[in-house]
């Protein structure tokens, strides 16, 4: 009987030629039946594929060969290749769309002045240590944080990561400056630039979870400082390093308790609701007109 996995990863290392190594990732997938999406851009590479784990493990030694690539740290997932609806390799100018390709600098052994890492373990000496004055900042979409972040946790205004810029600029982060921050996302990649960002804007002390939420998540389960459930952009759309987590999120009908997003009916529209599974089904097709509208 066949068995899948997902794999998320990425990578920071120059690349000459983008579209080159987008034909080779393109190329390689499709010989092992893969699907998921893949990015390229001058500064690395960063995908999350599903498929056989056999055939992952083929993606993991022909990904490794690529210079600056050999020492990525591969997460392995529970999933399938049915999670994901095709297969995307695309190169772009940004790995992570911040708006900051002119100022990400990275070298063979990563991103330059950014973030000191921190192993999971080393995230709760810190906090042990320093108490209170450790700020953890969300370093994802504002709307992900509904159902799960680390905690007392501050959750930046933003849609989309080409808001972080405007959003650090604006000065409300400005009396943080010299307070030891934790910046933290979904696996890792979106800290390796948002902290390179906020050290460039003055912020003195500034720390990345190696690994992000992944890899904390499956060293402390729901024993650590991460409270609730992890949003993944595929079909699972959440997942929980253990039973039984603390659902942090509301739902945005009835208010209880929930963990779960529900995709708006409206196909022209993209927002994601927050419902528990009494109100999905109660309110089928649920939209996002439904949460503006009082309740009966």
């Amino acid at each position: 009987m066949s068995q899948q996995k997902i794999l998320l990863y990425y990578g920071f290392t120059p690349v000459s030629d983008p579209f080159a190594v987008r034909l080779w990732q393109q190329t390689l997938c499709e010989s092992l039946n893969l699907r998921g999406r893949i990015l390229i851009s001058p500064h690395g590479m960063n995908g999350t594929v599903g498929g056989e784990i056999k055939d992952l493990k083929r993606y993991i030694k022909g990904t490794k060969m690529y210079p600056g690539m050999k020492d990525v740290d591969f997460k392995w997932s529970q999933g399938s290749r049915e999670d994901f609806p095709r297969l995307s390799v695309k190169d772009r100018s940004e790995i992570v769309a911040f708006g900051a390709a002119d100022e990400l600098i990275v070298d063979e052994h990563g991103v330059v002045g950014g973030g000191i890492h921190l192993k999971p373990a080393e995230v709760n000496a810190l906090v042990a240590e320093r108490g209170d004055d450790v700020v953890f900042f969300d370093g994802r979409n504002g709307f992900e944080a509904k159902i799960g972040k680390f905690r007392n946790a501050i959750v930046p205004e933003v849609e989309t990561t080409h808001d972080f810029i405007r959003e650090l600029e604006s000065g409300k982060y400005d009396h943080l400056k010299n307070k030891p921050i934790v910046t933290y996302c979904t696996g890792g990649v979106r800290c390796e630039i948002l902290s390179s960002v906020m050290i460039n804007r003055g912020f003195e002390e500034v720390y990345q979870i190696d690994g992000g939420i992944v890899r904390y998540g499956e060293a402390y389960g729901n024993q650590g400082l991460w409270d609730g459930s992890l949003y993944v952009f595929d079909k699972r759309m959440v997942i929980d390093f253990e039973p039984n987590p603390r659902e942090i999120g509301e739902c945005e009908l009835c208010h209880g308790h929930t963990k779960y997003f529900h995709n708006c009916s409206n196909q022209d529209c993209r927002k994601l609701i927050v419902l528990c599974p009494q109100c999905q089904v109660k309110h089928q097709p649920a939209n996002c007109t439904h949460v503006v509208a009082p309740l009966s």
